[in-house]
């Protein structure tokens, strides 16, 4: 009787271990999906250190911009029409993650955020003026770039607060805060943020659920936020909605200082 106890709790154990190893090996394989770039969009490059990146666009000259970070599974270069549509007055960029549409190199938290600001810096020099997009996970990317660039306006669709806090509740048997390499704590950025910010919400969303999106929300400074809710709108098809584009521009129009 004791040695099968014995054996049991070593297949237990053996199990438990064997569980923590697939997530630790698979965890960016289940974070990031890179997808082909399938949109007929013009294209620039920039390189950054340990890559090259492509980046979508509608070039446009003038002072102002649009930088928008996409999901762990889009492809920004179907996205830049609309934006193009919605904005004529802005030139759009969509810089597809390491791995994506075409960009060396493979995707980790620490290269999005620095790639994400190489890329800033760089249209920065074209156009002073940048209002940033992030959807899903590039609501991450673009909350930090919210506190440590010069942003006019953030807008982040569908965001959450951390990939661990999501991670934890989906696998609360194992130790994720152990084994996890790519973080997104979002929530910890946005107290950084002091320009206006929108956030747009899912009310059916399957992805985040909705007090991962509050925890954020609360988390940056008061005053700063901004909430627009699509009741009806999953994670993700909020953008065929015909007032989300509609909604984010009257936000980045709002009080829009004259630019020289």
């Amino acid at each position: 009787m004791k040695r099968a106890a014995i054996v049991a709790t070593r297949v237990l154990v053996a199990t438990y271990a064997g569980l923590c190893g697939v997530l630790f090996c698979a965890q960016r394989a289940l974070l990031f999906h890179p997808v082909p770039a399938l949109g007929r969009v013009p294209t620039t490059t920039l390189e950054v250190p340990g890559a090259t990146l492509r980046i979508a666009t509608r070039p446009h000259a003038g002072p102002r911009a649009i930088l928008y970070f996409g999901g762990n599974a889009e492809d920004v270069s179907r996205t830049v029409p609309e934006l193009a549509d919605a904005f004529p007055g802005h030139a759009i960029y969509a810089p597809h993650y390491r791995g994506y549409g075409g960009s060396g190199g493979r995707p980790s938290e620490r290269a999005l955020h620095a790639d994400a600001a190489a890329v800033f810096d760089d249209i920065r020099s074209r156009h002073p003026v940048i209002d940033v997009i992030g959807r899903s996970l590039g609501s991450a990317v673009a909350t930090r770039l919210g506190g440590t660039k010069p942003v006019r306006r953030l807008v982040l669709v569908t965001p959450f607060d951390s990939i661990l806090a999501i991670a934890s509740r989906l696998f609360p048997f194992l130790p994720v805060r152990m084994l996890l390499a790519d973080r997104f704590e979002t929530v910890a950025d946005a107290p950084r943020v002091a320009v206006p910010t929108l956030v747009i919400t899912a009310g059916r969303d399957e992805v985040v659920p909705g007090d991962h999106t509050r925890r954020l929300i609360e988390a940056f400074r008061p005053g700063i936020v901004a909430e627009q809710a699509f009741p009806s709108a999953g994670h993700n098809d909020v953008s065929l909605d015909p007032a989300y584009l509609t909604c984010i521009g009257h936000f980045l129009d709002e009080a829009l200082a004259p630019v020289p």
